[in-house]
């Protein structure tokens, strides 16, 4: 039995296995086809892990180890080849190979931060040649003048009745609320309305409790707006009975045109005979008709004045840079930590930096999550401290220039300004220029202490702004204004391409890269198209050419055209002289074209203004019955 009993086990077996028998070979080919997957995805973190050291290593020098290890935390990808086509021609002779790149990036990391002075010092030249003729002035500036005399159609004056009262909540710090302010009046002269002195915010992020009394001169701001719309101060007796209407504000749409204003808040206006706008900061088109652009110049570069004491104090600064040198530069550095925080960057802070910044990252839901290192490619990053110095060591600037640093407190102090101030000795600030009794009056008050960076930076003969916020906006608008003083815009996406190279070329090429990359950059009368930017930026509505330079700047348009500019700025420059409807026409246009406004400052000081209790927001896509939405949100 026992054979028999085998041989019918084996049957058994053999049959079982003819019937499995496809199972095992289907499962083989998975078990490899598993392996070589697992292998995959092995090498592909492996390979994604180094190309993210070597990210970091020609940005900063090695990472801290954890950071790759918890690469999602700070989600950075691998780095392509995002190098200009100008940057790699010039880098054609003077490359390394890549490993050998890699090689000497490692062996420049240097810890000791006085050694990587010294090392920074030894290569970059005292004095350097630039072919950049103009340094401390601007090529053709001669030729034009700020103009923002209305034309002959435009109606001058206040209307003898008027609509109402406008009572205006200028939001933010100092430049954000002087573009409220300047649109505050192009808004009461549309409506026809009177318009109350601005309020300043007291409650954002900036926490300063100025008055508009305390900053700019109110009489002369009165005086100076009397040709267009009538002003009264507050407290008034005449706005007491009014005082339920104002107690709720409106929110109206960032940029509303004029038709808006006309067809949705005019209505309100002469029904409720007051009318409160709250948050008023960018409320208004930047495509508006050149006589209402000008009436804008009017605003912001005549009437709004600084207090005598502040206007006394900025300019006993620039007197003592003026002692020290003939010329001097201005830099708006923009290097504090909310700026840091928001631009989703890394700085090379290590664990700290990460732990610092991302705690602030984490108030705002879409701001912890950043790709870094896109981020920087993209030109969203601001240059630091020592890319700064270097950009304007290469354009000329030696070590003997005087430095002027407008900033609030600098991430990191001096461990952040070290290579600045070793590339620029002649660094100088508010503190350094003035004693502390002379900066008391001042110093509780961000707004004031802002005003003297701004008359510093307005009075330079060179300035250079870090970011894109207000500040580096409006100076850049009145510099124009004011006779296009030099006024240097970091090219930074391109420039993010250039400075990781620094240590494997010569000094000669990156210079050489460096004024290649900032050409139209540099404040030069027609390097800015119509169109671009914002008007407080670029307010070409309110700049002409003098007459008797028409023959020469038609030769030099002349040359533009040849090599590709265009002619768009000559054609606008003639309407404006001729008082032709080209101008009116190009707005129109441009109507639609709204810039983009996703620029880094200006979305900081947005999330730091806040928004007023119990406001009643416009929308600006809906055509909506402003009224009924009056009656049923209570106001």
């Amino acid at each position: 039995m026992a054979p028999a009993a085998a041989t019918g086990g084996a049957r058994i077996f053999c049959c079982m296995r003819n019937l499995v028998l496809p199972l095992p070979a289907i499962s083989t080919v998975s078990y490899i086809f598993g392996a070589a997957l697992l292998a995959l995805s092995v090498l592909s973190i492996m390979t994604g892990r180094e190309l993210d050291a070597r990210t970091f290593q020609h940005h900063w020098g090695p990472p801290p180890t954890w950071l790759l290890d918890r690469r999602s935390m700070l989600n950075f990808p691998s780095k392509e080849d995002t190098t200009v086509p100008e940057i790699k021609d010039a880098m054609v002779d003077t490359a390394a190979p890549e490993n050998l790149v890699d090689t000497a990036v490692e062996e420049t990391v240097v810890t000791d931060p006085q050694k990587s002075l010294q090392i920074l010092l030894q290569k970059v030249p005292a004095e350097w040649n630039t072919s950049l003729q103009h340094v401390w002035s601007v090529e053709n500036a001669e030729f034009y003048y700020g103009c923002s005399e209305p034309t002959a159609n435009f109606s001058m004056g206040p209307n003898a009745e008027s609509n109402g009262y406008l009572v205006i909540d200028a939001s933010g710090g100092l430049n954000q609320q002087r573009t409220g302010i300047t649109d505050a009046v192009v808004v009461a002269k549309l409506l026809n309305a009177t318009l109350v002195v601005p309020r300043l915010d007291h409650t954002s992020y900036w926490k300063d409790r100025s008055n508009f009394s305390d900053i700019f001169d109110i009489n002369w701001f009165i005086e100076s707006v009397a040709s267009d719309i009538n002003v009264i101060k507050e407290p008034s007796p005449i706005l007491e009975p009014l005082a339920e209407q104002l107690r709720r504000g409106l929110r109206v749409p960032r940029k509303a045109n004029a038709t808006y204003y006309l067809n949705k808040i005019l209505p309100l206006l002469k029904k409720r005979h007051a009318l409160r706008l709250s948050k008023f900061d960018y409320r208004l088109s930047n495509r508006l008709d050149l006589d209402w652009q000008r009436l804008r110049c009017r605003t912001n570069y005549k009437a709004l004045q600084f207090t005598k004491n502040i206007q006394d104090m900025g300019q006993k600064l620039v007197d003592r840079i003026r002692v020290k040198s003939r010329h001097f530069i201005a830099l708006h550095l923009r290097y504090e930590l909310d700026m840091l925080a928001f631009s989703g960057c890394y700085y090379g802070g290590g664990e700290k930096e990460v732990i610092e910044l991302g705690r602030i990252r984490k108030r705002w839901k879409t701001l912890h999550n950043h790709n870094a290192e896109k981020a920087r490619r993209n030109g969203k990053c601001p240059l630091t401290p020592k890319e700064v110095g270097l950009m304007l060591r290469a354009l000329g600037y030696g070590e003997d220039s005087y430095l002027y640093v407008a900033s609030g407190e600098v991430y990191n102090g001096d461990v952040s300004l070290a290579p600045l101030k070793a590339l620029f000795p002649n660094f100088l600030t508010k503190d350094t220029l003035a004693t502390k009794e002379e900066l008391e009056p001042f110093m509780e008050f961000s707004s004031r202490m802002a005003a003297l960076d701004y008359i510093v930076c307005s009075k330079s003969d060179v300035f250079v702004a870090n970011n894109n916020g207000n500040m580096a906006r409006i100076l850049a608008g009145q510099r124009r204004f004011n006779g296009h003083r030099r006024t240097i815009r970091p090219n930074v996406k391109k420039l993010n391409n250039l400075f990781p190279l620094f240590d494997t070329m010569p000094w000669e090429n990156f210079a050489a890269q460096v004024q290649e990359i900032q050409k139209g950059f540099m404040g030069d009368p027609m390097e800015v198209t119509p169109g671009q930017g914002q008007f407080h930026e670029n307010p070409l509505q309110c700049i002409c050419e003098k007459p008797e330079a028409k023959e020469m700047l038609a030769k030099l348009r002349s040359h533009v055209d040849t090599i590709g500019g265009g002619n768009m700025v000559s054609n606008i420059e003639e309407a404006k002289l001729s008082g032709s409807e080209f101008f009116k026409g190009h707005t129109e246009i441009l109507a639609d074209e709204e810039e983009e406004d996703d620029d880094l400052p200006m979305i900081i000081e947005e999330y730091q203004s806040k928004a007023g209790e119990g406001d009643f927001i416009l929308e600006k896509d809906k055509d909506t019955d402003l009224a009924n939405n009056e009656g049923k949100s209570g106001t």
